[in-house]
């Protein structure tokens, strides 16, 4: 883990120091290199939880995480343009750089563990090579499917509400709209977390797409929008953080490093796509018609998961079933 975390915090801490100075051709050059070194915090951080948590409360956990990056959501956008305003862009950039090499540097002290001391000593029995053929089935490709629909659904929920509030002159209240969206995924994230048994991603993330569906329906009042956004948004955290307790179950200790690799290139698809997707949408149709087609895509991807959907990899003990 120390290795990795050190090149890319370094090559993240090069990059936010010097992308401020670059020419646009040399700034996109920069910003493709940094990308292939970029910190992965994520996937390590989820690695760390299925290591560290007991099994019985790893869905506890996976919701802590997704409640922590809901957060991150809600403060660092209002934060960067705080930065911009009163330091200015450059400094900012730089500023963004060392909270980077922080995050590493501090997992590079903390070093925490990727596997338990139970999997370790069974790599340790039967190697450290596990073969593909035992996970990546068609149920975990229809999983990523579902992960890379849920931030498709998400992103573009986002763009719809930012523009709904553009054609109403309602933009100072921005921020405050998607904070309190957010805050929905918080409330469901700390309630789903608190149940005694889990639901099947499927399950979570079909509801949410269905749920967008209607949301455009309202008209352009930004109010009457936040409350048709409750539904769904309360099944944001829920919905992601069950896609990783799946995973966690159903990859076996020595590939879940590329698993969760995996499932981290699915999140960054799913925003990736949605941005000209959706922006297609709002500048064709409206934005009504973008959280429709959204929501549709979310429903549609779960459909087609659904008859793959069964227990794969290996078999944990003690582990509950969440197929749907």
């Amino acid at each position: 883990l120390r290795p990795v975390v050190l090149v890319t915090s370094l090559a993240q801490l090069a990059f936010w120091a010097t992308a401020w100075a670059l020419p646009f051709p040399a700034l996109l050059a920069a910003t493709a290199l940094a990308g292939l070194l970029s910190l992965p915090l994520f996937s390590v951080i989820r690695q760390c939880i299925a290591a560290m948590v007991p099994l019985e409360q790893r869905r506890l956990g996976f919701s802590l995480d997704s409640m922590i990056i809901e957060v991150s959501y809600m403060t660092g956008p209002a934060l960067g343009v705080l930065g911009v305003t009163l330091i200015g862009s450059t400094w900012t950039m730089c500023v963004v750089g060392v909270g980077l090499v922080g995050a590493g540097a501090t997992l590079f002290v903390l070093n925490p563990p990727v596997r338990s001391a139970e999997e370790a000593r069974e790599i340790a029995k039967t190697g450290e090579r596990v073969s593909r053929r035992g996970w990546l089935t068609p149920a975990f490709v229809g999983l990523l499917g579902t992960v890379c629909a849920a931030t498709f659904v998400l992103t573009t929920t986002e763009l719809s509400l930012v523009a709904v509030m553009k054609q109403s002159g309602d933009t100072a209240w921005t921020g405050l709209a998607i904070g309190v969206w957010c805050a929905y995924s918080l409330l469901g994230g700390f309630v789903y977390g608190g149940l005694s048994r889990g639901f099947s991603p499927l399950l979570l993330i079909g509801a949410m797409g269905a749920l967008t569906i209607p949301v455009g329906l309202v008209g352009d009042d930004w109010r009457w929008l936040m409350v048709a956004l409750l539904p769904a948004g309360v099944l944001c955290a829920p919905g992601l953080s069950a896609t990783v307790d799946t995973l966690s179950r159903w990859v076996p200790a020595g590939a879940r490093g590329e698993a969760m690799g995996l499932h981290g290139t699915a999140l960054l698809i799913g925003g990736a796509a949605s941005a000209p997707m959706g922006g297609a949408l709002i500048d064709s149709w409206g934005p009504g018609w973008a959280f429709a087609v959204a929501g549709l895509v979310g429903v549609t991807m779960v459909l087609l998961a659904l008859p793959f959907w069964r227990r794969t990899g290996v078999q944990i003990e003690g582990s509950v079933p969440v197929s749907g």
